[in-house]
């Protein structure tokens, strides 16, 4: 015999309980079928919710239970059933809804719902579903009997969570078994009945228990449990979009996953299953075909060291410490005592090995009778002063890695621990049982569907890591960059497993979000439709969204953004930061980004903020790193001013070489921090500090070759004054000429000095041959001592500026 049991969603509508009764069909060519049905979806819910109301004398429980019986005729009379059938149908509902009614008459008269009368309530889900079932089987000339659970399945009488009491109740079954041979039954699940004949329910998803129940009191061949996914899946598919089914697991692995929230199965299933070897199959009702999971006592060796993910929220810690614990046995057996007595079911276990503390997980709501029970259990220890008041600390969840092959390799709770750190996963609290079956975490219940991606990605993505953008200031460059990403998008893929997706872009103006990734060829004109948002607001936004891999990409020159690092930094978003503000800020602030983002494991790179796209700061840091020593540096650091420099010979005005150097997107926003030396001075600034220099802005000498009037008023008087001293510049390039050398703007540092200003270069000097926009520096080290390492090449122009940010973003992905 086989058992099939069909979830909510599997008779939730006609269309539904058509493909439960195609698939109990065919299983009948193997034999007689035992069908589990549970309630319509929904259901369960509606009709508590109607005692609740009749119990606060609402009458509009009597709407809801018209809108559930209209439901269920609807149901009938789209199974297109026979005269007969249906008037047995119609008749059956009928019945069972003026029973509804008289029992919420009752409800409100008492005034009360009590647990005995809401499982009687309830249980009308079921069974209105199996009789409709078993008249649709009828139909079709099958010789089948609608068994009723409340006589076959004996518990005790806890309501709405009743024991089973498994010999009663198979003696039952196999008594029925006997009455009915060789003819398939109809049962409604999650219902039984105590030694009174009180209806009890088996707790919420108690139809995959019932189910259970039978089949091991009937020997079945097999379980099957039929519902809405296609398996026992490696994390819960409404959190991970890359979740797949599991093909096999053991009895151990099923029952730790469904434990730790896996809602496809209902905890206590394994265990009747289990105890007789029966296969259970976890199967989709809505796609027959796929293979589903196989949950069974040895299943053939697979590779995989991790099975699958599973979560529960709602999680609740409570902490019993005290230096009166020490050597004191007892402590542990009277807190469990404590909450026993209240029947609070403990879900996590964790002890210092000082004994000084001894930690619990329970469910938040039974936070407040467990803090009351465990302080009055300990009141005489907490007025002595030998043990703390419990700390319930609230808004938790518990994650857990399972997986029968995790005993056998080691490093899988480094590899845990590591990929939450990198993401700012704190962990709260840890258990694992000696079987290293399953390995458990407390967490923030907030950080939950990051860390369940996190995990999924580390543990069953090897081969593909997603990170996350978030870019403020698609402007030039900006826009270039986005070019980039949507050109590269399937290289990143296919050669570096890096999927990169743009969740959120925002300028001034606008912000356009999408979780799932952008579309990176319509951004312009959706962007431009997007609401309002401040910087402040994109910040939270961020941190709010809480996305594994997040990278935080600012490609303004903002110093209001530049003020977001931290707080993104200190939420493990990494940084990649084309704008030079942050770095060439304040040596404090500058040092406390550079530790935040060594303390919470976030990346903070700008490799742009000198060079454009050249690898100037990170040559810098990997002469440093591998423990030599920068003692002088010389460098042409302005891409603008170089291009100004080497288009200028006196028969242009100098104004127009610098517009035309505005036009074509070698200039800062405002040009007059290149052609002030500022913007040097910053990038030399940067340079000193990333080796090793303590040195504020103040401290650099700038040697400006402008007449002061032309960095009086705005940018457009900026250029009337450079046009009213074109005599200055002539004059400066004549002297260069004269002397047989060109014009340079040069950065130097040596000895903790630095130094900007524009300079003669001679010929034969490294800088002299530089043309057009060009960059390049010199680094004398203890290593490079009479020949320099020199980094040459262009230094300025959105797409090169573009693809040093590009680069960045990659390292900061980790790769």
């Amino acid at each position: 015999m086989q058992v099939l049991k069909f979830g909510g969603t599997s008779v939730a509508s006609a269309e539904s309980i058509e493909k439960s009764a195609a698939i109990a069909l065919r299983a009948l060519d193997e034999g007689p079928v035992v069908v589990v049905v549970s309630a319509m979806g929904g259901t369960t819910d509606a009709l508590i919710k109607a005692g609740q109301l009749a119990a606060a004398d609402d009458p509009a429980y009597q709407e809801i239970l018209q809108q559930l019986e209209q439901r269920h005729l609807l149901a009938a009379e789209q199974l297109r059933l026979p005269p007969a059938p249906m008037d047995t149908a119609v008749a059956l509902i009928t019945d069972d809804f003026l029973e509804l009614h008289r029992l919420g008459s009752g409800i409100t008269a008492l005034g009360e719902l009590s647990g005995r009368t809401l499982d009687r309530l309830v249980s009308y889900g079921e069974l209105l579903v199996s009789r409709l079932f078993q008249v649709y089987f009828h139909s079709f000339w099958l010789d089948t009997v609608w068994a009723d659970a409340r006589q076959l399945i004996r518990t005790n009488s806890r309501f709405g969570n009743a024991e089973v009491d498994v010999d009663a109740t198979e003696q039952r079954v196999r008594a029925f078994q006997a009455r009915h041979p060789d003819v398939s039954w109809v049962v409604p699940g999650f219902i039984a009945a105590d030694a009174q004949g009180n209806t009890t329910t088996l707790g919420r998803g108690g139809s995959d228990y019932t189910a259970a129940l039978l089949a091991a009191a009937l020997g079945a061949e097999k379980l099957e449990i039929w519902t809405d996914v296609s398996g026992m899946m490696t994390a819960d598919p409404r959190l991970v979009r890359s979740a797949r089914p599991i093909p096999r697991l053991s009895y151990q692995e099923a029952m730790e996953l469904s434990h730790f929230g896996a809602k496809v199965l209902y905890p206590p299933t394994i265990q009747p299953v289990m105890r007789r070897g029966i296969p259970l199959w976890i199967k989709n009702t809505f796609a027959p075909a796929d293979p589903g999971t196989l949950v069974e006592l040895a299943p053939p060796p697979t590779a995989a060291v991790v099975q699958g993910i599973s979560s529960i929220g709602s999680l609740a810690l409570l902490n019993l410490e005290g230096s009166g614990m020490v050597g004191i046995p007892g402590f542990s057996k009277r807190l469990f005592a404590a909450l026993a007595r209240e029947r609070i079911n403990v879900v996590l276990i964790t002890q210092s090995s000082s004994e000084h503390s001894i930690c619990v997980g329970v469910s938040e709501a039974d936070t407040a009778p467990a803090r009351a029970a465990v302080d009055a259990e300990f009141a005489a220890e907490i007025a002595a002063g030998r043990i703390e008041p419990l700390r319930p600390e609230t808004g938790l969840a518990i994650v857990a890695l399972v997986g029968d092959n995790m005993k056998d390799h080691p490093g899988i709770s480094g590899k845990l621990f590591g990929a939450l750190g990198q993401n700012g996963v704190n962990i709260r609290a840890i258990a694992q049982g000696a079987s290293e079956k399953n390995i458990s975490t407390v967490i923030r219940a907030a950080d939950v569907r990051k860390a369940i991606n996190v995990l999924h990605e580390a543990f069953f993505e090897a081969t593909v890591k997603q990170v996350n953008l978030f870019l403020l200031g698609p402007g030039n460059v900006g826009s270039k960059l986005l070019g980039q990403l949507a050109q590269q998008q399937a290289h990143l893929l296919e050669k570096l497993g890096l999927q990169v997706r743009v969740v959120a872009i925002a300028n001034s103006r606008h912000c356009l979000v999408h979780e799932t990734g952008l579309d990176l060829a319509a951004w312009p004109a959706e962007l431009a439709q997007a609401p309002a948002q401040t910087l402040a607001e994109f910040t939270q936004l961020i941190i709010g969204r809480n996305l594994r891999n997040s990278i935080f990409v600012d490609v303004t020159a903002n110093p209001a953004a530049a003020g977001c690092y931290a707080d993104l930094l200190a939420k493990s978003v990494a940084v990649v930061a084309c704008n030079k503000v942050a770095c060439s800020s304040d040596y404090a602030h500058y040092a406390r980004l550079k530790s935040l983002s060594k303390e919470f494991n976030a990346s903070f790179l700008f490799e742009t903020n000198v060079g454009a796209g050249l690898p100037i700061i990170g040559t810098l840091n990997d002469l440093t790193r591998s423990g030599d020593v920068v003692r002088r540096m010389e460098a042409v650091l302005s891409g603008t001013l170089n291009f100004v420099f080497n288009h200028y010979d006196g028969r242009r005005p100098f104004a127009e070489v610098v517009r035309q150097a505005q036009t074509e997107g070698y200039t800062e926003p405002d040009p007059r921090l290149d052609l002030s030396g500022s913007d040097v001075a910053r990038k030399i600034l940067i340079l000193a500090r990333e080796a090793g220099e303590v040195m504020e802005m103040a401290d650099i000498a700038i040697d400006s070759f402008l007449p002061p009037a032309c960095l009086e008023g705005d940018v457009e008087a900026f250029y009337t004054q450079m046009a009213a001293h074109e005599a200055h510049f002539r004059a400066l390039y004549d002297a260069a000429t004269a002397a047989g050398t060109r014009l340079k703007f040069v950065a130097r540092y040596a000895n903790g000095q630095a130094a900007v200003g524009l300079q003669k270069v001679a010929p034969g000097h490294d800088l002299y041959d530089l043309r057009g926009k060009d960059n390049v520096v010199l680094f004398y080290t203890d290593r490079y001592v009479e020949q320099p390492l020199v980094v040459k090449g262009a230094g300025a122009g959105a797409e090169v500026t573009a693809s040093g940010v590009f680069a960045d973003i990659v390292r900061a992905a980790g790769l």
